[in-house]
């Protein structure tokens, strides 16, 4: 397996949200996406964008409500917001494998697990919440084959966030954890109000990462 794959992995497993819609061809190579709904422990959802190749799932793609498995890797690129006249950095599975669990043969407890080989590439922003919880924004930089790399938004918790703090631009790191969709409100200028959604993986467990050989 190529090395690059293996600095982002995910799988996630849920069911159908939306239907599925054209996003773009490469080299002739169509791809789709759809929205996966996901369920957390606590009952709540995270509704996480699906990025697919027409190879795996042809253009009728999967009924809205079906089970399914999706394994593949988290991918950034940036789209241009209008409303706020600058890129924006958007998230997507991309999906290596899918298979189709069916609507009444969903797992009880549905997976959401994140691995990621990546370099700190800003200064981790650490800070506490108005009831003493401690946190830290960490943006690491996953390198992917054709010299190209994703930039994914990670948040830290307690003695993680202590950890994340003392990270340095450059350090080379291992994050593993879950992907999660987050809503929030941005007031514009106008005073108009949008609701926005923001996906960034919730890290369960941090450390350096191996130092390779010679060759490696």
């Amino acid at each position: 397996m190529d090395q690059n794959t293996t600095n982002s992995q995910i799988i996630i497993s849920g069911k159908v949200h939306c239907r599925f819609a054209f996003s773009h061809e490469v080299y002739g190579e169509g791809f789709y996406r759809f929205d996966a709904e996901v369920f957390r422990l606590s009952n709540a959802t995270d509704i996480m964008p699906v990025t697919v190749s027409e190879r795996i799932v042809d253009a009728a793609g999967l009924p809205m409500g079906t089970g399914i498995s999706v394994c593949g890797q988290i991918r950034s690129y940036n789209s241009y917001v209008e409303e706020d006249r600058r890129n924006k950095l958007v998230l997507t599975v991309f999906a290596r494998d899918i298979e189709a669990t069916g609507e009444e043969n969903l797992p009880e407890t549905n997976p959401n697990e994140v691995y990621l080989n990546g370099f700190v590439c800003k200064p981790p922003v650490y800070r506490t919440t108005p009831f003493g919880r401690e946190i830290a924004d960490i943006l690491l930089a996953v390198n992917r084959s054709y010299n190209k790399s994703d930039y994914i938004p990670c948040i830290a918790w307690g003695r993680n966030a202590r950890y994340a703090e003392k990270l340095t631009v450059g350090d080379n790191i291992q994050i593993w954890g879950r992907m999660q969709s987050r809503t929030y409100q941005k007031k514009y200028e106008t005073g108009e109000i949008i609701e926005k959604v923001a996906y960034e993986v919730s890290v369960s467990k941090l450390s350096p990462a191996p130092v390779k050989e010679d060759g490696e």
